[in-house]
């Protein structure tokens, strides 16, 4: 059975929109003058921007452009298709990844609310908030925002009373649909006021129940299982990471948001919305990342910001998670870009290396967590050659991820009948296969540059490089005479020397030849062939550093 998928479509027409009474006066208290015509967001709200925060750079007199961003595709999986989230997010992944996001309305529904889950199965649940300023930064030396200046603690009713009560202000949240919402929101940033909204960001803990009767609790769809399903590759992972192996929760307030950014290694994420308002998403696909980050390192900070050159230190600017600016500056320079507005009981999910953000139309519960398929596999290449680059420490063992994973495919080949065409890899199975094939080569080619002689077998765990950050599970330098850190073999010839005058011994993994060999036989296979001659032609930003 194929899943059913909804794209919203926009027709264009002449016809204004007629806002009942009650709705304007709502609208009206929040600020901002009403009128009904499509330019009610444009001159009349230019003079109320506080000259003190107004950032000239971000010109948001004209609220028209938030109608031409598409919608992401929405997907309806039947209760068949939503039995294993892995293998559904992968077959309709080749479609949705070019949208960067996509929404999926589930077939079944949580029966335990939320709130009970916080209250009743998680004794003494309280979270601390932290506190994000309602405005715009121009992200030059003098005016950088944090998002994470620490706020209070709540329980979680007593942060519903609070959000209640601010929304309140602003009753257009009662009201309004979600595309008013939007024009709302990027509004009250341009006017740059000293008026700030908490944010439970990163909470640790689940909403999802523990009662065997709730049917999506007890579902595969639970991000607390999610992430170490046997088809993710996360399963291998063995120590537990806040919220990459198991899910953090986040509780909004109206106009809380996140941020842009792209998910740590590049990784796959999972967003159920569990209960309260609505939250507006946009997301960028990964294939228009670095046009994201060009356009962030030209258009939005400043100069005197980068501690790196060109997309790299817009990259790092954006790791902070601090940075907002309105989609209207992609549109403006061509960069794709689509939105969606999430629904309580609905999932987004963001595809590796998809840049996103977004913010909440008043209180709200929603969880998150990351998760890969084998196809993830070469973005978190890139992620692994970027943060060895920057210096940036990883938060996962890249290369003993996909050495563990290439393996036990190997071994599932060999008990089968490897020259039998009948058994045909999966679009996942061949990107382990391919970026495996490309790490051995990758090591042999060094091995052979270095004209080493001789190697030491090891059967460590993953190191981290003392120079460049980059994990080392295949092999590394390492000076025996005064247990100096370990380094990568990517650092030339003057790496096997070590500063005390001794050199250093290249300590290889002692089944580096099992490993040989199961390259080999996954290179005899002509698609895994073609795949790898194809990606040598990817260009720089796909190639190995």
């Amino acid at each position: 059975m194929e899943s059913r998928m909804i794209h919203k479509v926009k027709h264009r027409t002449n016809k204004r929109t007629q806002i009942p009474v009650k709705d304007t006066k709502a609208f009206t208290s929040c600020g901002v003058k009403v009128v009904t015509d499509k330019n009610c967001f444009s001159q009349s709200t230019a003079k109320e921007v506080s000259s003190k925060y107004k950032v000239d750079k971000f010109d948001l007199r004209d609220q028209e452009w938030t109608e031409k961003i598409s919608s992401c595709p929405v997907y309806r999986p039947s209760e068949m298709e939503f039995e294993d989230p892995v293998i559904y997010l992968q077959n309709i992944a080749p479609e949705a990844s070019k949208y960067g996001i996509c929404k999926i309305i589930p077939p079944i529904n949580a029966s335990v609310p939320a709130d009970m889950v916080l209250m009743k199965e998680l004794r003494n649940f309280k979270f601390e908030t932290v506190l994000q300023p309602l405005r715009l930064a121009k992200w030059d030396v003098n005016d950088k925002v944090s998002f994470y200046r620490r706020g209070r603690k709540y329980t979680y009713r007593e942060f519903e009373r609070i959000a209640n009560k601010l929304a309140r202000r602003f009753p257009c949240s009662s009201f309004i649909p979600p595309e008013y919402m939007e024009k709302v929101f990027w509004h009250e940033l341009a006017h740059g006021k000293k008026r700030t909204v908490e944010y439970g960001v990163n909470v640790d803990g689940s909403a999802f129940s523990c009662d065997p009767n709730d049917q999506l609790g007890k579902s595969k769809w639970n991000l607390k299982i999610l992430p170490r399903l046997p088809n993710s590759i996360l399963r291998l992972i063995e120590r537990d990471i806040p919220g990459v192996t198991h899910p953090m929760l986040y509780i909004g307030m109206l106009f809380g948001m996140f941020a842009w950014h792209v998910e740590d290694h590049y990784l796959y994420s999972i967003n159920y919305h569990h209960s309260g308002a609505p939250k507006t998403w946009y997301g960028v696909p990964g294939h228009a990342a670095l046009q994201f980050e060009r356009v962030a390192h030209d258009h939005v900070y400043s100069c005197d910001n980068f501690s790196a050159n060109g997309e790299d230190g817009a990259f790092e600017l954006l790791a902070e998670k601090t940075t907002m600016f309105p989609p209207s500056i992609l549109l403006e320079h061509n960069v794709p870009v689509y939105k969606a507005v999430q629904m309580p009981g609905e999932f987004v999910i963001t595809f590796p290396r998809a840049y996103h953000a977004g913010f909440s139309h008043g209180f709200n519960c929603g969880e998150a967590v990351n998760f890969a398929s084998g196809d993830w596999f070469p973005m978190g290449e890139l992620a692994r050659q970027r943060y060895a680059l920057l210096n940036k420490i990883p938060m996962l063992p890249y290369e003993e991820l996909l050495c563990n994973e290439a393996m036990l495919l190997f071994k599932y080949s060999m008990q089968k009948n490897y020259g039998d065409d009948t058994f045909k890899d999966s679009v996942s199975q061949r990107s382990v296969k391919v970026s495996f094939v490309r790490l051995i080569q990758l090591h042999k080619q060094v091995l052979e540059r270095l004209e080493v002689s001789s190697t030491y077998p090891h059967a460590q765990r993953t190191l981290v490089c003392s120079l460049c950050k980059r994990d080392c599970y295949l092999a590394y330098n390492l000076c025996e005479w005064c247990y100096s850190d370990p380094i990568c073999l990517f650092h030339g010839i003057n790496s096997l020397h070590c500063s005390c005058g001794n050199e250093h011994t290249i300590f290889l993994r002692e089944d580096f030849s099992a490993m040989e060999d199961a390259a080999q036989k996954f290179e005899q296979k002509e698609e895994i062939l073609l795949k790898l001659q194809k990606e040598t032609n990817f260009g720089d930003d796909m190639r190995l550093q």
